[in-house]
């Protein structure tokens, strides 16, 4: 398990930016999960939507590509930045609201060299939010 000051220790991203608030499991080269408690005060919310607040979707995508970067680190990944290559399969399936626990499942789905590819769900009372495939590339090049 890893709270967020040892995500940050992995992770480049900082807030508001930073998604992941806990990791729960992890089985390198494997899966990871990852959790998102998603409070009213998130920024997002004031403006997406006024009166009916949900959490976009790319900030949901976001959380799970982030997840996958802690598994991709954990796997003994190395190099400097890590950049979206592809994403693949979106559903949205269910909306993310104040208050709402999200829970980022990822899984390796193939690693070539500096190339990852995951499969990822986030899930809400134990429902499919989103889920996504999605491809990165691991440069030398660091933030």
């Amino acid at each position: 398990m890893m709270n967020v000051r040892e995500i940050e220790k992995i992770l480049p991203h900082r807030y508001p930016f930073l998604l992941v608030d806990r990791i729960v499991e992890i089985e390198p080269n494997v899966k990871a999960v990852g959790l998102k408690n998603a409070t009213i005060n998130e920024h997002f919310f004031a403006g997406h939507f006024p009166g009916n607040p949900i959490m976009p979707g790319v900030l949901i995508i976001e959380a799970l590509a982030q997840t996958a970067g802690v598994l991709a680190f954990k796997s003994g990944m190395q190099g400097g930045a890590v950049y979206f290559m592809s994403i693949e399969k979106v559903k949205f399936r269910k909306p993310v609201t104040p208050g709402d626990q999200v829970r980022m499942e990822v899984q390796v789905l193939q690693q070539r060299g500096k190339v990852w590819k995951f499969s990822g769900q986030a899930m809400v009372d134990g429902k499919v939010a989103t889920e996504a495939e999605f491809t990165a590339m691991v440069t030398d090049k660091e933030i």
